[in-house]
């Protein structure tokens, strides 16, 4: 009983940071402060009241429309709430409530503006990849655990910075990955292939689930990027598509399935 409570609270909580990060999504790319001012409906502006800005119920009540000039809101705003409520509840069934949890929900929120953003304007914001790069690796001194190093039989010290380190390492061999992918590219195509924001996003991956996770992601990312990119083409002839929700989809896979598909490709090889 006490888990099904604890499963709710964490959904709810993941509807609230889910209507912020709708906010971060909107403004971010806009460089507009993501403080100020409240929450204001996108067409005519007006300050939305504490009952018109209850995640998910508000949309539905309000029939997805504004309360004073009747204007359609977008659909994205309710299936971000919804989404984060649902990874929150996700990720806690996977981790347990834990210490460990709060990283994973920080990255996974950055996965969600990162995606959403990049889909609409073809960017990742530099406060996503870069500044959850640096909150990887504080959290990776914090938490040894988050790189599975283990404080017990070590010198405390040694254990975080040894935590901090393999953070390190992921961050200069995820975005080395993607950079050096990207010059192939450039030399391949005789233009730019890859955007320097999916360079620093998946270094941001690596600073929280270190280089084997963010090498694994990085070649899970194009079998579904190249899915997406055929129907792309048929659809609307644009050859260029957005990387960086292919590079989270890999990660996440690459997180909670990574172990079991490196021992199939071992088994595979008989080693």
């Amino acid at each position: 009983m006490m888990e099904i409570v604890i499963g709710i609270f964490i959904f709810v909580l993941g509807l609230v940071f889910g209507s912020f990060l709708n906010v971060c999504i909107v403004r971010m790319p806009k460089e507009e402060s993501v403080v100020w001012p409240g929450s204001h409906c996108p067409s005519c502006k007006k300050a939305l009241a504490w009952n018109d800005n209850i995640p998910l119920l508000s949309y539905l009540f309000l029939g997805g429309r504004c309360r004073s000039c009747r204007m359609t809101i977008s659909p994205r705003y309710f299936i971000v709430e919804l989404l984060t409520g649902i990874m929150f509840v996700l990720f806690y069934s996977y981790f347990g409530l834990n210490r460990i949890l709060i990283p994973y929900l920080t990255m996974v929120c950055g996965f969600i503006i990162a995606t959403f953003v990049d889909f609409e304007h073809r960017i990742i914001p530099d406060e996503v990849s870069i500044g959850g790069m640096c909150v990887g690796l504080i959290f990776s001194a914090l938490m040894p655990e988050l790189h599975g190093v283990s404080v017990t039989g070590h010198h405390v010290f040694l254990a975080h910075l040894h935590s901090l380190g393999l953070s390190l390492l992921g961050v200069l061999i995820g975005g080395g990955c993607i950079y050096g992918m990207g010059l192939l590219g450039d030399f391949l195509f005789k233009k730019e292939s890859m955007g320097g924001g999916d360079v620093k996003l998946l270094a941001m991956v690596g600073a929280f689930l270190g280089w084997q996770q963010a090498i694994l992601a990085f070649f899970i990312a194009p079998f579904f990027g190249a899915i997406f990119g055929i129907i792309e083409k048929i659809r609307t002839k644009d050859t260029t598509i957005p990387y960086g929700p292919f590079l989270v989809l890999g990660s996440l896979i690459s997180l909670f399935f990574g172990n079991r598909i490196i021992m199939m490709i071992l088994r595979g090889y008989g080693l």
